[in-house]
């Protein structure tokens, strides 16, 4: 839709809108830039799994690189849902991408990943096992209702039960904790073919991911090169389609497919739809008044507010996860002599 400026409102979602023609112009004579002479690599790696980031990633590196300069990763495991996996080879297809499978279902194991979580899962509901699904959630839409960020466990029987609880901080943590080692084990991998090549690995969290905490330290942010980390995700559909993505990619609804039971981005962590989500933040970024980001979105002053709060809550919850190393050196140094 292409938005009059003489009757537009002052604030609203068109004001998200990128000049998707300049933006891929400038991140692909960027990207070029990063890896041929910051980096000195010779290609890129990255995962893809048929998510609108990877997907836009790798249409991105094919216009920066050419296709066969980039090894594209297909990384499932025991829990991955089958259709990241079709929906991955389709978009490698559709840029003439060859890809690589490797299982890290064997390096989970290994590491406990399923027998640490499933003991913590199994401390509310000891029958949990094989066949059932488990995933975690927030409450409900940040648009209806005032509360904190309290996380509920949700599994699902094999005979389709579905039970709730609320979780308490340490089985939270240990089911993160465990989880976790899905996208470090899926890190490890990238950097391995990425070494084999003397290529770059390339990574795929947009701006809401990165600057609210939702991503694994050292796991899906253990990279050389980000190139969407600037841009809201709804930004990213419309690189996605000037970019031509597959259609079947740009209507799936965004999970980190991190747990059994399936679970939207949303529903785990971001608690509402993001073109209100990312509108409401760039009106807070740019100092516009709650009020006229409010009528912008045919929402209530309350209601921005409560978004905006989130928002502040998140950054400063998750900044453990964007500080760099901390490096003593000098303090060490000077206690030596």
């Amino acid at each position: 839709m292409i938005v009059n400026p003489e009757t537009a409102p002052p604030f609203g979602r068109h004001s998200l809108d990128l000049d998707v023609e300049k933006e891929t112009e400038r991140l692909v004579t960027q990207l070029r830039q990063a890896i041929y002479h910051t980096l000195h690599r010779q290609g890129a790696v990255l995962g893809i799994s048929g998510g609108i980031d990877s997907s836009v990633v790798l249409a991105l590196c094919v216009r920066a690189l050419g296709p066969d300069r980039i090894v594209a990763l297909k990384l499932p495991e025991g829990e991955s849902d089958p259709e990241s996996l079709t929906l991955a080879q389709m978009v490698a297809d559709h840029y003439g991408v060859c890809t690589v499978t490797e299982n890290i279902s064997a390096a989970l194991e290994g590491f406990g990943c399923y027998r640490r979580r499933n003991a913590a899962i199994q401390q509310f509901f000891p029958d949990f096992g094989p066949g059932w699904g488990a995933k975690i959630t927030l409450p409900g839409s940040l648009l209806e209702q005032k509360t904190l960020n309290v996380f509920y466990l949700t599994v699902t029987s094999p005979t389709g039960q579905v039970l709730t609880k609320r979780l308490p901080p340490k089985q939270y943590l240990q089911i993160v904790a465990a989880s976790n080692f899905k996208q470090r084990s899926r890190m490890a991998m990238l950097y391995y073919h990425a070494e084999l090549h003397n290529y770059a690995v390339i990574g795929t969290a947009n701006k809401n991911e990165h600057l609210l905490g939702f991503f694994v330290k050292h796991g899906d942010a253990g990279i050389d090169v980000n190139p969407i980390e600037h841009l809201f995700k709804t930004q990213v559909y419309q690189l996605a389609r000037y970019l031509g993505v597959p259609e079947p990619i740009q209507k799936r609804t965004p999970t980190s497919d991190t747990y059994p039971g399936g679970s939207s981005q949303e529903e785990f962590f971001f608690r509402l739809p993001f073109e209100i989500l990312d509108t409401i933040w760039l009106g807070y970024e740019r100092g516009v008044p709650q009020e006229l980001i409010a009528q912008g979105l045919n929402l209530t002053t309350e209601q921005v507010g409560r978004v905006i709060d989130d928002i502040i809550r998140k950054q400063r919850t998750t900044l453990y996860l964007r500080t760099p190393v901390i490096n003593m050196g000098n303090e060490l140094a000077r206690e030596l002599i």
